[in-house]
């Protein structure tokens, strides 16, 4: 691969475009192979095999991951929402509803899963569901603006 800016944009944006479905395929695997794990309660990653219920006192480890993902479970649904605005004023109203509608299921999914990995009684059992909506919705949105991305990126010379 030469060295031209075009070229590296096209190889990053390919990037983006199997990000979201890598990390699916990979945190569904895993999840699959671990005995006692269900995928509806338990959350993606950062929960030590074997626990079957509410972490009493999280590890180091757990909490450092939990505030690494802030920045993603905060900046893709602010990034769909400024995207669609974009979108709306480009005149692309069907990818501008897309991205909102990302924004705003994200934003709640995230919420819902919150409150279920925080043992709210009603929703304990579908914390790992939420947050697999949120992931999900969010990652395909950043896939789909990958491609569309990389359908105007300049081709190499």
């Amino acid at each position: 691969m030469s060295g031209t800016p075009g070229a590296w944009t096209r190889l990053l944006l390919r990037c983006g475009l199997a990000a979201g479905p890598v990390f699916v395929a990979v945190f569904s695997g895993e999840g699959a192979v671990r005995k006692g794990y269900s995928p509806l309660r338990h959350a993606v990653s950062g929960y030590p095999p074997g626990t079957t219920g509410a972490l009493a006192h999280p590890s180091r480890t757990g909490t450092i991951h939990t505030l690494c993902a802030i920045p993603v479970f905060a900046g893709l649904p602010a990034a769909a929402l400024i995207y669609g605005w974009r979108s709306r004023r480009a005149g692309q109203r069907g990818f501008a509803c897309y991205s909102a509608g990302t924004a705003v299921t994200m934003l709640a999914a995230t919420v819902l899963a919150g409150a279920g990995f925080g043992q709210s009684p009603r929703l304990v059992s579908l914390g790992g569901l939420f947050q697999r909506t949120s992931v999900i919705t969010g990652f395909a949105w950043l896939t789909a603006v990958s491609a569309q991305a990389l359908r105007r990126a300049p081709r190499s010379a």
